[in-house]
This record gives structure tokens, sequence and C-alpha cells, in this order.
């Protein structure tokens, strides 16, 4: 039972963390000023650290742990490029246009790493 519960958690989380991610990118696209309001820059951080706590948490439960299992080290490896990619996307990009391709790059990270997760296959839906 708790073990399911983490699980929702994480998924909630998941979802949470990249329907913010998709609305500031959007908004980064538009030039919208809630980019940078100070709960959009709070908020996101707070949703990510749940995020984090729960997979670690969830890793020790079924003892899959990265570098031992290999889909848990894609999905750590992925998450380390969906980060410097979401870097670049929100903060760092020095153009217009490389903000965007981070962007879309780091959704597609995204979606892998989902896909890693769903099939607990270390290539995902490239396999």
């Amino acid at each position: 039972m708790f073990y399911y519960a983490i699980k929702n958690l994480h998924i909630t989380c998941v979802v949470l963390s990249a329907a913010g991610f998709l609305l500031r990118g959007v908004w980064m696209i538009t030039g919208n000023p809630l980019l940078q309001h100070r709960l959009t820059r709070i908020v996101p951080h707070l949703v990510d650290t749940t995020l984090l706590l729960s997979a670690i948490t969830l890793t020790v439960m079924i003892q899959q742990y990265p570098f031992v299992a290999g889909w848990a080290t894609a999905k750590i490896l992925g998450l380390i490029v969906y980060i410097l990619l979401g870097t670049v996307a929100l903060k760092r990009g020095r153009t217009r246009e490389v903000r965007i391709g981070a962007f879309v790059a780091a959704l597609l990270v995204y979606l892998w790493i989902v896909s890693v997760a769903l099939t607990k296959h270390a290539a995902g839906y490239l396999a």
C-alpha cells in the first residue's frame, strides 16, 4: 500500500514537472513576463525535489539501483541531459532559436525517460 502511494506521488510529480516545464517553455517563446515571477522560479524546485525524493524512495523499495539496473541508469543519465537542456532553454540559451531548440530537445528527452520507465528497458521507445 505504501509503495503505491509513493508511486502515485512520483507519477503526479512527473506530470506536474513536465506541465510546468512546458508552460515555462511557452512563456519563454512568447516572452511572457510570468516567466520571471517569484512563484514560477520556486514551485518547480518544490515539485522536482518531491519528484527526486519519491524516485529515491521507490528505488530503495524495489531495489533497482542505478549502475546495477540498466534502465535505472538510463533514467538518471537522461535526467541529467534533460536538466542541462532545460537550463539552456529557460536561462542560458544566448538566442531565442537556441532556447527553442533546447526546449524541443528537452521535451524529447523527457518523453524518452518516460518510455524507459514504462518499458523498464534502457533504450525505451528507441528499442
